[in-house]
């Protein structure tokens, strides 16, 4: 990428970069405060969580995930420490995950030393596996997966006796509210949470990449094996940071307004990119507008470093991803505007 974002840079007024999907909006002002307020931390934190954090975890999952049934929860240094350790830490041999993915899920097999193999959304067509990764809405696609299709994986672990690991870390970002909307596979398990597992992050949500939070739901004796090994491992999430995680997870004013504020630079974007011939695909959630002109992904990056406007190949992802190009909404209004100036001239 080193050659485009030069050349992005060379443009008059500058480079836009559209890249990477990093937070640049304020973190709110009362979860700054709650985390300053914690400061003062000499001692070591709870792996499990302190008690008035799992009391929130398990609130949030209840009341926005709607998780029943029994459930444990867990929190974690942002959810990509997650996603590379899982399948180490629950000794997974065979992994599946989807064919156009966030690459970590392939560096947690191979880390785990685990075969892996990318398969398509139909879980009546997976191979046996003791580890599966679905990611729901997806990154880098925007994509949200139905419930029927969610019920089919559900189904396919019942079957197996596999481990389904669910990465929601978008689930606060559907497009609009009236498209179609996120749904936890917690929600969908009706309370039968065996072996099932949800990711979530409040990196986005929150505006947090910067403190690392993140959290895993379900299954409790997934939980309980997954929790010893962390203590051990030293896997504590700072006490600070579980402070500003209670106050985080007890509100979603905040994060409605974040959303408002992705779903704004996603219609400003939408129209600038048709109009170059770009068809955006799925792109209902998330972060980020997956879409392509028909041509190979870097001619696509090619074309709009020219514009000074800097995305990501789509075959970073997969191989199935190789006429797409990732655009992610994680810019200011500001360069947002002026990237859609750009490319209606």
């Amino acid at each position: 990428m080193a050659p485009y974002g030069a050349r992005a840079r060379e443009y008059k007024d500058g480079a836009i970069d559209l890249s990477v999907g990093t937070p640049v909006d304020p973190t709110p002002d009362f979860i700054q405060a709650a985390l300053i307020n914690s400061a003062n931390a000499p001692g070591y934190p709870l792996t499990i969580g302190s008690p008035v954090l799992r009391q929130s975890m398990r609130d949030w999952a209840i009341n926005v995930l709607g998780v029943s049934g029994e459930f444990d929860v867990l929190p974690s240094i942002g959810s990509k420490e997650v996603v590379a350790n899982l399948p180490a830490q629950l000794e997974a041999a065979q992994v599946l995950y989807p064919k156009v993915a966030y690459p970590t899920y392939l560096v947690g097999a191979l880390l785990a030393k685990a075969e892996s193999h990318p398969v398509d959304f139909d879980a009546r067509g997976w191979p046996d596996a003791d580890l599966v990764w679905i990611n729901s809405p997806s990154n880098p696609t925007g994509r949200i997966a139905p419930v029927q299709e969610l019920e089919e994986v559900i189904a396919y672990s019942r079957r197996t006796d596999a481990v389904i690991i669910s990465d929601e870390c978008y689930f606060n970002f559907p497009a609009s509210k009236e498209g179609l909307q996120p749904v936890s596979i917690l929600q969908v398990a009706k309370g039968d949470n065996k072996n099932l597992l949800a990711v979530h992050s409040l990196s986005k949500r929150s505006n947090l990449a910067g403190y690392r939070a993140g959290m895993i739901i379900g299954d409790p004796l997934l939980i309980a094996k997954i929790r010893e090994i962390r203590k051990h491992a030293g896997l504590l999430v700072p006490a600070p940071v579980q402070a500003a995680m209670v106050a985080a997870l007890a509100d979603e004013v905040h994060v409605h307004e974040q959303a408002l504020r992705y779903a704004k630079r996603r219609e400003i974007l939408r129209p600038a990119l048709t109009s170059l011939g770009f068809s955006i695909e799925h792109s209902e959630a998330g972060l980020y507008i997956w879409c392509t002109r028909n041509e190979r992904d870097f001619d696509s990056v090619s074309f709009l470093a020219d514009l000074g406007i800097l995305v990501t190949p789509g075959s970073f992802y997969g191989e199935a991803g190789a006429t797409y190009v990732r655009i992610a909404l994680t810019a200011t209004d500001a360069q947002i505007n002026a990237a859609a100036a750009r490319i209606l001239g």
